[in-house]
């Protein structure tokens, strides 16, 4: 899977283009005054009013001799506000007017992304953005491959992407950029890591549950660890969802997506810390060898977890992830996952849930969330519900009874498999967009992506 936005974005050297002509849209009556007459007639003709984010071609002389009016809600540009030229214009260069290009890169390149796996596009679009902003272009072009790279696997179907091709994915990551792959399967991951096999346990043979592991960096600097949930498709288990949640499960590995995409940028940008990813990938399939609803499940941390509910699982592969993780004694550790739907009924489908166990790390991470206009919204990690997973014969539950506060009782799960003391952050996030917008199609998403990768730029800095 690979999209390359590189040649959609380049230096601006002189090169022939047509202008965008950027007008916010409070200055646009005086704009639209200070135009020529026949201007001025073709914009009345399209009964053009400069609502922000509506364009227009503007052809003066001849028509040949066409330019593009589009205006704006304010300046600097944000990521989207290129993103629908981006998807209508005809190819060719174009250079803005009135505006840098900065942030609004990234929907430029965005917008010509298809997800071509099984539906090829008629043809490849190459609308090309001329900047003068070198040094943002290269930032654009990553993050964009990075959001496309989440967007295809999370797209792809089940059926062609399961543990193994997850493992793929990671060993490509390890041979581009010369890090060390490690996975534990078999009887390796049933001693190991017990949760991760109960999970994946029933899945067909070639479908195998497994722990991947990627290390990079160099072993001097902060060690920082990114874990992904890769559940490759859920069922629910025994616990078996209706046909219409299952429809979407192909997408329960959204937050191994992320990861991986994360870890993409640390190693290309060069980030100065010793980075290890994991991904717990396991399908959660139903046979005869499923683990049941009472089961009491082993973990490698040596708790015992009494399994409520089958459908309940990305908490358990996570749990022996995070364990992995702290054996280590990492810095930071920040885990992604498409854990609750009780996180979408409370915030909906584009606000990840986040949770942290720091309150200088949560300050950082909605602040740099803000900035990419990649919004993370914080809910508490409610020390009062911590006893909602009690369990009269195991040391904890994996999902209370009764439904409340769901997002949250996940997330406490989770952090009974931290270090106290280490900085840890949990995204729920939903990785989907139900409903298409500019350079956003319906389908898979990174949600929370940019919003981490600007907090750990801030954090360690370049090399």
């Amino acid at each position: 899977m690979s999209f390359d936005p590189q040649p959609l974005l380049q230096p601006d050297r002189g090169q022939s283009a047509r202008t965008i002509h950027v007008v916010v849209k409070d200055g646009f009556d005086a704009w639209r005054t200070a135009q020529p007459p026949r201007a001025r007639a073709l914009l009345d003709a399209q009964r053009f009013e400069g609502k922000a984010g509506a364009s227009a071609i503007l052809a003066v002389d001849t028509p040949e001799d066409w330019s593009v009016l589009l205006c704006v809600a304010k300046t600097p540009l944000g990521p989207w506000d290129l993103a629908r030229l981006a998807e209508t214009l005809p190819d060719g260069n174009y250079r803005l007017d009135g505006a840098d290009a900065g942030a609004a890169m990234l929907g430029w390149a965005l917008g010509q992304h298809t997800f071509a796996r099984y539906k090829k596009p008629d043809r490849t679009p190459t609308r090309v953005l001329l900047s003068t902003e070198p040094a943002r272009i290269a930032e654009a072009v990553a993050l964009a491959a990075a959001t496309a790279r989440v967007r295809d696997l999370v797209n792809t179907a089940a059926a062609d992407l399961g543990p193994a091709e997850l493992e793929e994915e990671a060993r490509a990551l390890a041979e581009t950029h010369s890090a060390v792959l490690a996975v534990t399967k078999g009887a390796p991951l049933v001693t190991g890591y017990p949760m991760i096999h109960a999970v994946g346990q029933a899945a067909a043979p070639g479908r195998e549950p497994r722990l991947i592991e990627l290390e990079w960096g160099n072993p001097a600097h902060p060690r920082i660890a990114v874990i992904g949930k890769g559940v490759c498709f859920d069922s629910g288990g025994l616990d078996i969802k209706p046909s219409s949640a299952m429809r979407l499960m192909k997408k329960d590995m959204g937050g191994a997506a992320h990861a991986l995409a994360l870890a993409e940028l640390i190693m290309a940008a060069r980030l100065p810390v010793r980075l290890h990813l994991l991904i717990p990938a396991v399908e959660n399939s139903v046979s005869a060898s499923a683990f049941r609803p009472g089961d009491v499940l082993a973990t490698r941390k040596g708790l015992t977890v009494e399994n409520t509910n089958t459908d309940a699982e990305g908490r358990l592969i996570l749990g022996d992830a995070l364990t992995r993780a702290a054996e280590e004694s990492p810095t930071l550790i920040l885990d992604f996952a498409t854990l609750t739907g009780a996180a979408r009924v409370a915030l909906g489908p584009d606000l990840p849930a986040t949770f942290a166990n720091d309150d200088t790390l949560a300050d950082a991470l909605i602040a740099a969330g803000t900035a990419a206009e990649d919004p993370l919204w914080r809910l508490p990690l409610w020390d009062g519900y911590d006893e909602m997973l009690s369990s009269d014969i195991a040391d904890l539950v994996n999902a209370p009874d009764g439904g409340f506060a769901g997002a949250v009782t996940a997330a406490l799960f989770l952090r009974r498999f931290v270090p106290e003391g280490t900085p840890w952050a949990h995204l729920d996030t939903f990785a989907w967009r139900p409903a298409s917008k500019p350079g956003r199609p319906k389908g898979g998403e990174a949600l929370g992506l940019r919003a981490v990768w600007g907090m750990l730029k801030a954090r360690y800095g370049q090399p």
